[in-house]
């Protein structure tokens, strides 16, 4: 035992000679000084050792301990003084500057539509971005040889016919009433596709806000209320309001959201076309056929739904004119938000 002792000091000594860095006396740690390292493990046999033996042996292990321990702080204050010295700042450095990170614009529009609706009583709903014909044409009350059903503004699958992707978030509203009973009163935002040309004011992936609100003798007039109540909060509360008639597969009758214009006071801009008015959504009564098709009696249910493209919204509230540059990533444009 005593030869045992001995050659593990030898051993001790020998590591000493190469701790260089606080991670080489770590190591140097776990192999000699815890408690299955090889000291203790020294200790842990002293039992089997006679008892004629133990007071010698013991000595010895205790000056073997004592030794390893100190070597170690002497060695672990050396080292922590030498980094702590080679680490010292140098004043002499330029300042290093903290950049503050700020919202993506068309992330911002939507966060700012959801609060607003929200505590409008709305809640938020999703739905898959690849989409089968039903849920994105047939519940939706579009003919069979509706124009948008083909090539030129869906993308299809090319493995399955049957699955495209969503071209408007409204199927998000045919999953919803499918899947609960009325009351419901929800909005979705969310990204949509169409094949289409990239130019200043369309891109081939963009985003919408669809909401919907079905319930017992739901009406237009709550639709307006809804609506102008909407865009009071988003744009102030001075804003002149217009309904016009228009047409959608999916609501009968359909009307069309302008606002007047508040970036020129309703005199006059490019933005507005010099019309002094600004569109921002696009709503109607939900249609008869989709509430059956989605399992909803329309005689006994009516429900209002309307829809805005994130996009052109945002790109009035930052006054830029070509929504390439949303996704462009200049940081000469991104900076100003």
């Amino acid at each position: 035992m005593i030869e045992e002792i001995r050659e593990v000091r030898k051993k001790v000594e020998n590591y000493i000679e190469n701790i260089k860095d606080l991670n080489s006396l770590e190591s140097f740690r776990l192999e000699f000084l815890v408690k299955k390292g090889r000291i203790q493990n020294l200790f842990d046999r002293l039992k089997d050792i006679p008892n004629t033996e133990k007071p010698l042996i013991g000595k010895e292990l205790n000056i073997l301990s004592k030794f390893a321990e100190s070597i170690h702080k002497k060695l672990k204050e050396e080292l922590e003084a030498s980094a702590e010295s080679s680490s010292e700042i140098d004043l002499s450095l330029p300042g290093r500057r903290n950049f503050k990170g700020s919202y993506h614009p068309v992330l911002k529009t939507i966060e700012d539509f959801v609060k607003i609706f929200e505590s409008m009583g709305f809640i938020v709903a999703e739905g898959p971005d690849i989409e089968d014909g039903f849920h994105n044409f047939d519940a939706l009350n579009f003919a069979p040889d509706h124009p948008a059903r083909d090539m030129q503004d869906t993308f299809f699958i090319e493995s399955d016919e049957e699955l495209l992707l969503r071209t408007h978030t409204t199927p998000v509203q045919v999953r919803i009433m499918q899947s609960q009973k009325p009351p419901i009163r929800a909005i979705m935002p969310g990204r949509v596709y169409r094949n289409e040309a990239i130019s200043a004011r369309a891109l081939a992936e963009f985003h919408q806000i669809d909401g919907i609100y079905v319930d017992k003798n739901v009406t237009f007039a709550e639709l307006k209320a809804t609506m102008i109540a909407f865009a009071k909060r988003m744009y102030g509360e001075d804003l002149k309001f217009r309904f016009r008639p228009s047409y959608f597969p999916f609501t009968e009758p359909s009307a069309e959201v302008d606002i007047s214009c508040y970036l020129c006071n309703s005199k006059g801009c490019r933005v507005c076309k010099y019309s002094g008015w600004l569109e921002i959504a696009g709503c109607g009564m939900v249609h008869p056929n989709v509430l059956k098709a989605c399992g909803i009696e329309p005689e006994e249910y009516s429900a209002y739904a309307f829809g805005f493209g994130i996009e052109r919204i945002t790109m009035l509230r930052t006054g830029i004119d070509d929504i390439r540059y949303l996704y462009d990533n200049d940081l000469r444009v991104l900076k100003q938000f």
